[in-house]
């Protein structure tokens, strides 16, 4: 069912308790907490200016890292309500606790148009518990619960989900609507060719997806560890790749299942492969069609290979990419990530970059703006693309 967006909603004067992504990669510099990417921040900008436009009272909630139910000012939020600051121009004021005196404090001198973010959600245990006396603790706190955390929304939590249950309304921000617009509407009747790159270690992550997708695409392009388990299904040699052994049988049922439906199901033909797993390693490319080499590990798609996929790419008007095709961290392994991500840039058709570590690898590559639609979800968007019901999503008010 259609859900209500923040775009509908009259918020002025009204509190809005807006659920964000806020979990951001850090790091320790000097002493002090350093975000070193803040796309997820800054991805949440849009939704956070469209209330405050509006006169809202905006009262961000979110959750970082894994403390586990328990106050570890390792995740504090602060760091992030200072940048924050920084990309909004305007202040915003940090709660030292979730639910209590502290935040109604804070909410109750807080003017239309003004911003406050809640410390770690996770720090208490009833978030992850989906406890609904928290739940409704949150929902104490707005008049309109708000949306916005799609990398979350695949939890059941209280702020992601509870919380709409004590709550007059409760809508999509505007990043979720576009998540959900692109990964489930623009899929729903694809322009053919619809082409799927899917990469990544394991088949078992990726099998929903598969059988999902396997009702609409025209074409798989298989990479990555992953591709080394169908290798074993059909008895290629894998040498020392990783191989998901109590997988084979899937693997062979998947491209029985391709072949059924008459949807192309490409492996690669040759392959990169070394004896070091290294920034100084010396890979090579195998044989064509001859597998991997006994001693050796595949570490990257090879350069047939590359010409390959990248002649699908060109003749796709719908691609959809989960997952890299090598372990491209590694300069000497990247080669073949980063070439499909330059296919993928040029195609002018509809691209989708679908969350996790394909999303990084378009990023390290210079390519993100050339992408229709970059996903800020990991399991989240997997979960979406297989067509599961999103907790976050379902809790949301219909229209």
């Amino acid at each position: 069912m259609p859900k209500l967006s923040v775009r509908n909603l009259d918020v002025r004067g009204k509190r809005v308790l807006l659920r964000v992504d806020f979990n951001v990669p850090t790091e320790e510099r000097d002493g002090r907490t350093v975000i070193t990417d803040d796309t997820r921040i800054r991805e949440s900008l849009p939704t956070i200016a469209l209330l405050r436009e509006r006169g809202a009272k905006v009262i961000l909630m979110a959750h970082f890292g894994r403390p586990k139910g328990a106050v570890n000012l390792k995740y504090t939020l602060r760091p992030v309500a200072d940048h924050l600051h920084s990309l909004l121009g305007h202040p915003v004021s940090f709660s030292s606790d979730v639910v209590g005196k502290v935040p109604e404090q804070i909410i109750a001198h807080m003017q239309d148009g003004d911003v406050a973010l809640l410390e770690n959600v996770r720090f208490h245990a009833e978030e992850e518990a989906n406890e609904a006396g928290f739940a409704q603790a949150l929902a104490s706190l707005g008049d309109v619960y708000v949306n916005d955390a799609f990398g979350a929304a695949h939890r059941g939590h209280a702020s992601t989900a509870g919380v709409s249950k004590f709550i007059g309304q409760s809508a999509m921000g505007l990043l979720m609507e576009k998540e959900l617009k692109y990964l489930q509407g623009e899929l729903e009747a694809p322009a053919k060719p619809f082409l799927v790159i899917l990469g990544g270690s394991k088949v078992s992550d990726k099998i929903g997806v598969i059988k999902s997708l396997m009702e609409k695409a025209d074409v798989f392009l298989i990479g990555g560890a992953m591709a080394y388990t169908f290798f074993k299904a059909l008895g290629i040699p894998t040498g020392n790749s990783r191989v998901e052994a109590d997988k084979v049988n899937l693997a062979h049922e998947i491209l029985g299942l391709a072949k059924a439906k008459g949807v192309r199901f490409l492996l690669p033909v040759d392959n990169l492969e070394t004896q070091e797993i290294s920034a100084t390693a010396q890979p090579r490319a195998t044989a064509e069609n001859g597998g991997v080499t006994e001693g050796w590990e595949a570490v990257d798609i090879g350069p047939k290979t590359i010409a390959l996929y990248q002649a699908e790419i060109a003749a796709a008007k719908t691609v959809l990419w989960n997952g890299p095709v090598g372990i491209f961290e590694l300069a000497p392994f990247a080669n073949g990530t980063q070439a499909l991500a330059e296919a993928v840039a040029a195609n002018p058709g509809t691209t989708i970059i679908g969350g996790g570590d394909s999303v990084t690898a378009v990023k390290k590559f210079g390519l993100a703006d050339r992408m229709t639609f970059i996903s800020t979800g990991g399991g989240a968007s997997l979960e979406l693309l297989e067509g599961r019901t999103l907790p976050g999503v379902a809790a949301l008010t219909e229209v």
